[in-house]
């Protein structure tokens, strides 16, 4: 397995090792949880580690992704700016870093890192076939030749013919790589508090759901196996920011459609902050990554660095 050096003699490399989690299209592949995966597997083997990214929407503070990283993975730091060549150092230095996890690394190539996962939302893998604009890949299949693992998520929403589609197709562009599967598993509900409650609250409900997230089919094909009931599911811009009109709409909707509990997702929580949409309950489903296939192969690939 190659060790990659970011982008020729010009990448910044770190004092410790660094995994890239990152993907090739614009729009949610699953990134988040699998740099919350990422970090307990290196955690539960006793390792100091940091998070960086880039915080798009950031204000003042973390993210919208940046808080649920907090709230899942409180002994984990995140630093989060535009230089994370800068944060690396930071991390390495003043935090006592064993190893960083850089989220949405892969076409940030100014540092340098020792394993790059690159993940393929099996819903929409390849963009629509074509580069943003006309599509939304951010760079061509054939830019996979960098990855070091490919990890095909919600890989249990599609067909075993469709995935062995899809890894064909990435074969045929970029060559033989590493194939790991995985899965967006429902772990529980939370509420505005960060207070869990099983995922049995939702039995005999009338549900609503709402999201302002990168892949809002995701989320509607994760809610299906849940409900007995799903009322209708309203979609936001990935990364909204709710104003107090909004949770006003919101309101007025759920009870439109007539919800007795209204989820949302994690993401979505953190930036409202609230138990009730009127009179409804509000939740928020948390996830987490579960692998399906390639386990074995996603421990070796990591345990390589254990000993850098």
């Amino acid at each position: 397995m190659p060790v990659l050096t970011g982008d020729g003699p010009s990448a910044h490399r770190a004092r410790v090792p660094v995994i890239s989690v990152g993907n090739l299209t614009l729009g949610g592949t699953g990134k988040t949880p699998m740099v919350e995966w990422l970090a307990r597997w290196y955690r539960r083997r006793g390792l100091r580690v940091a998070i960086l990214s880039r915080g798009y929407g950031q204000d003042g503070g973390l993210n919208d992704e940046g808080q649920v990283l907090e709230e899942n993975l409180p002994d984990v730091p995140h630093l989060q700016g535009p230089d994370r060549a800068l944060l690396a150092g930071i991390a390495a230095h003043e935090l006592e870093t064993e190893l960083i996890l850089l989220d949405d690394g892969f076409q940030h190539r100014r540092l340098a890192r020792d394993l790059d996962l690159v993940l393929i939302d099996a819903l929409e893998p390849f963009g629509l076939g074509h580069l943003f604009p006309r599509g939304l890949l951010r760079e061509p299949i054939a830019s996979l030749r960098r990855a070091s693992v490919v990890v095909l998520s919600r890989a249990d929403l599609i067909s075993a013919a469709e995935k062995e589609a899809i890894r064909a197709k990435i074969l045929l562009k970029a060559g033989q790589i590493p194939w790991v599967e995985a899965r967006h598993a429902p772990l529980d509900l939370i509420d505005g508090e960060g207070i869990a409650s099983p995922l049995d609250l939702v039995q005999g409900q009338s549900i609503a759901a709402f999201c302002g997230i990168g892949n809002p089919e995701g989320f509607r094909r994760t809610l299906l196996p849940l409900c007995r009931e799903l009322r209708d599911l309203r979609v936001f811009p990935d990364h909204h920011i709710y104003s107090a009109e909004d949770v006003r709409s919101l309101e007025r909707w759920a009870a439109q459609v007539g919800a007795n509990l209204v989820l949302t997702t994690q993401k979505d929580l953190v930036k409202l902050r609230a138990g009730l949409l009127g009179p409804a309950p509000l939740r928020a489903l948390r996830i987490g990554l579960e692998l399906t296939a390639g386990g074995d192969i996603m421990d070796d690939v990591l345990a390589r660095l254990l000993s850098t």
